[in-house]
This record gives structure tokens, C-alpha cells and sequence, in this order.
């Protein structure tokens, strides 16, 4: 058999090298092919057979849908991939419309997306056991027909019967949106598996809770089969205040007939009420801690004597005047003029250069600096 050829087409390097790896991890024979361009990607397409299309929405040159509709020109069975960094609903109306199979914003979810590669190409695992192809038909078959009749009775978008992993095991309609199918289950799938544990937490002897979701493209109501399976229903005011009962308890008789014919193939999941334990060594690693005894007694601190340290609270500090302080600081230091050519009235003064005192000689006014005044003199 022919390995599925996958082109990618991004004209970032480090994008296609990731998508690139992140195929050969599933562990599919798949023929990987990639280009930097649509013109380049459809020379690809023109010398061989392309299965699956992974394309950036914005390209140089045409554009990723463009792109599309010239590769499926040659090729009506392409199936296509979209990665885009746009948010416009127009841009997302327009990939939905030119029939997208999954549409991934950046960066890339690499689960969804390699769950998304799967379904594309028809890679996805069966819960089906090995067994004759006409006994396992027939299963297949009666699971069919069980969800598709309930989806026409309450008047549903779509039923899913989905695995743990987020799987689709079998499906009656469509959401809305089918680009966001892979990952709005793969969030749906964890909250189904924190309801599993809340439900082991308070010891629930069945598996009863309920998700529900009012509003928006749909109405969500997701129930647990087991361990292991969900039921999801989608569809318009399937959880109005006077339909949700109802609807709830359809699921509940539908979930009951898929959990015999599961039973019926062999699929049997693990107890899903199972009380949390822990592990006997864990128990054994936690011992109660014996008390902590010296051997000898430590020498008792010295007492403290509370009525002199009251004493000498009272006690006031003497605290000098701030003007003293400077007053004394500036007698010590002595007045530092700006100017080293220019003396203070006090330094004169005490060098007998002031006038007015008896035998005072009063000098000659000059200009200049002290220093060239006293080289003039010489």
C-alpha cells in the first residue's frame, strides 16, 4: 500500500521543520513533503499525488486557499489543513467555506494537530477487537443506528461517542464549525477527566456528572459512559431551563444501551471508582516522628533584670543643642574661603590688617591677587 503523501507549505523554516518532526512521531508510514511557496508547492503537487495539504493561510504569492483549490483541481479527494495567525472571522469564513478540514491558530496545538492528521488520512485506531469483518460491522452498524436515531429524537446537531484521548469512536451530524472539532474535544476531554476525579474523591458508586454548556454555536451536554467513553451531544437549546431534563435523561437511557454494546466487543475499561490509595511504600516511609530528647539539659539562660532596664529607660539622654554642635564644628574647622585669594575679616584681623587699631598700618589699596602683589613688592 502507498504511503499517504502530506505536503506542508510555509515560508517559515523553523514551522515546517516542526511539523516535519512531529509526523514522523506517529508512527504511520507517511511520504512528508514540504515547500516554501504556493508556486513552489503546486510544482510538488504536479509531479505527484498529494493527500493531505498543511498550508499557512497567508503565503507569498497566492494564498493558502488558492492554493488549495488549484492542488484539489488535480486531486478531488485533498483533504486540507489550514495554519493561520489571523483572528478575522472573515479569514476563517474563508478557509471553512473552501472546505478545511481543521483550522489551527498559531502556535500550533501539536496534539490536536497530529490527531487532526489522523482523521484526515483515515489513520484513526479502532476500539473495535479483531474479529470477523461481518461481526464487527454489525457492531458498528447497531452503535451507528443507536446515535443517530437519538440525535433525530431530541433534535440534535451531533452525537460523539468519544475516547479518554479525545477520539471519535463513533458520530451521528456535525458541530457547526467542523474546523474546531479536534480542539474543542480535546477540551471537553479535560474536563471529562477532572469530573472522573472529583467523582473518586466523593467514593460517587456511579458515574454521575454532568457538563453542560448554554449558548453560542451550540449547546454541549457531556456525560461519562465509563472510565474510558463519553457521550457528547451538541445542538441548538438542547440545555434550555425547559429542555435540559429531558435531554439529560434521553442520554442517560442512550449511555446505558452503548455500555452493553461495548461490554458486548470486549472493551472493557479499568474501575473507574476506584478509592485512591497509597502505595505501601509510601505508607511505610511515612513514620511518626518521636520526640526529641538531649541527653543532657542545656545551662539555663541568664535571667534578665527587668527593674534596671525600667530604670534606666527613665533615664534621659543628654542631647546637645544642634546650633552648639555646628557652633563648635565651625570653631574647630574654622571658616574655608570659596576663594583661596580672598581672606576672611577675622584671618585680617588677627594679621593686625584691619584698621582703626593704635599702630595699625593701613594698606596701599592694590589690585589683583595677594600673590602677584606680594611678587610686585619684591
Amino acid at each position: 500500500m502507498t504511503a499517504p503523501c502530506v505536503l506542508l507549505v510555509d515560508d517559515q523554516k523553523d514551522i515546517v521543520r516542526l511539523l516535519h518532526s512531529t509526523l514522523q512521531t506517529l508512527g504511520h508510514q507517511l511520504d512528508i513533503v514540504d515547500a516554501p511557496s504556493g508556486e513552489e508547492a503546486l510544482l510538488v503537487a504536479s509531479r505527484r499525488t498529494i493527500d493531505l495539504l498543511v498550508a499557512d493561510y497567508l503565503l507569498p504569492g497566492i494564498s493558502g486557499v488558492e492554493l488549495m483549490q488549484k492542488v484539489r483541481a488535480r486531486n478531488a479527494n485533498l483533504k486540507v489543513i489550514f495554519i493561520s495567525g489571523m483572528t478575522e472571522r472573515k479569514a476563517r469564513d474563508e478557509m471553512l467555506s473552501a472546505g478545511a478540514a481543521a483550522i489551527f491558530d498559531k502556535p500550533i496545538p501539536l496534539a490536536d494537530f497530529l490527531d487532526a492528521v489522523e482523521r484526515s488520512l483515515g489513520l484513526v485506531r479502532t476500539i473495535f477487537p479483531p474479529e470477523s469483518t461481518q461481526e464487527a460491522e454489525e457492531h458498528r452498524q447497531t452503535l451507528s443506528d443507536l446515535l443517530g436515531g437519538f440525535r433525530q429524537k431530541v433534535q440534535a446537531d451531533a452525537v460523539f461517542l468519544i475516547s479518554d484521548r479525545g477520539r471519535v469512536l463513533a458520530r451521528a451530524g456535525n458541530f457547526y464549525d467542523s474546523s474546531m472539532e479536534v480542539s474543542l474535544l480535546s477540551a471537553l476531554m479535560g474536563i471529562y477527566s477532572a469530573g472522573l476525579k472529583v467523582s473518586r474523591f466523593i467514593r460517587q458508586e456511579h458515574l454521575e456528572n454532568y457538563h453542560v454548556f448554554r449558548g453560542g454555536d451550540h449547546d454541549l451536554v457531556l456525560i461519562p459512559v465509563n472510565s474510558a467513553h463519553a457521550l457528547l451531544l451538541a445542538g441548538k437549546d438542547l440545555a434550555s431551563r425547559e429542555r435540559i431534563i429531558q435531554t439529560v435523561e434521553g442520554m442517560l437511557f442512550v449511555r446505558a444501551d452503548v455500555e452493553n454494546i461495548l461490554q458486548s466487543l470486549g472493551v472493557a475499561p479499568a474501575p473507574a471508582m476506584a478509592e485512591p490509595t497509597v502505595p505501601a511504600a509510601e505508607r511505610e516511609a511515612v513514620k511518626p516522628v518521636p520526640p526529641f530528647v538531649t541527653e543532657e539539659e542545656s545551662e539555663p539562660e541568664p535571667e534578665v533584670d527587668v527593674d534596671a532596664l525600667f530604670a534606666s529607660a527613665d533615664k534621659k539622654s543628654k542631647v546637645k543643642d544642634v546650633n552648639a554642635f555646628w557652633d563648635d564644628a565651625v570653631e574647630k574647622a574654622g571658616n574655608i574661603p570659596l576663594n583661596p585669594d580672598v581672606i576672611s575679616y577675622e584671618e585680617a584681623n588677627k594679621l593686625g590688617l584691619t584698621p582703626g587699631k593704635a599702630g595699625a598700618t593701613i594698606p596701599r589699596p592694590v589690585t589683583g591677587t595677594l600673590k602677584s602683589s606680594a611678587a610686585k613688592r619684591k
